[in-house]
Formats: structure tokens, sequence, C-alpha cells
């Protein structure tokens, strides 16, 4: 069974739903509910997302990717640097 998880705007739109359904009056614990998720995953969400508007969480995803692509550079470097290293000292 795979297990899909949701885009971080999503996560947004449904810590948006929650607020709204709250401000109807609806308990919390009903509200989390309506979306279709447990309490924990609730809060995990509202801690790491929960303060982000849509602009701010497309920002956050371009320097992921930005920081993915750099590591990738880095270990590149690090192997050939390695390898030239072992062929300077004649260890081939």
């Amino acid at each position: 069974m795979v297990i899909k998880r949701p885009k971080c705007e999503e996560l947004v739109v449904k810590l948006r739903h929650v607020e709204v359904l709250m401000g109807h009056r609806m308990p919390r614990i009903d509200a989390i509910k309506q979306i279709s998720v447990i309490e924990q995953t609730y809060y995990r969400w509202k801690k790491n997302y929960g303060e982000m508007g849509m602009e701010q969480l497309k920002e956050l995803k371009r320097l992921q990717e930005e920081t993915e692509r750099l590591r990738l550079a880095v270990s590149d470097l690090t192997l050939d640097k390695l390898i030239l290293k072992e062929a300077a000292s004649g260890n081939f």
C-alpha cells in the first residue's frame, strides 16, 4: 500500500480550513477530523507550516531545491577530489 503524502500547499489549505471551521464555533477535534487527519499530524503540520502563507511556502520550496542541487554538486566535487588525490599518490 502506497502512502500518499500531501504537498505543502495542500497542508496549508487544510490548516486554514481547520481555522475556518473553528471560527464557525466547531470544536477543534471535530475540525481536525473533518480534514481526515489525526491530532498529532495536525499539530505537527501547524508547527511546521502554521504561520506560512503561499508565497513563503513557494520560497521555502525553491530554497530546498537549491540546497539539494548544491549538496549534489559538493558531493560530486568531493568525489573528484578524492579520485585525484589517490591518483596523485600513485595508489591506483
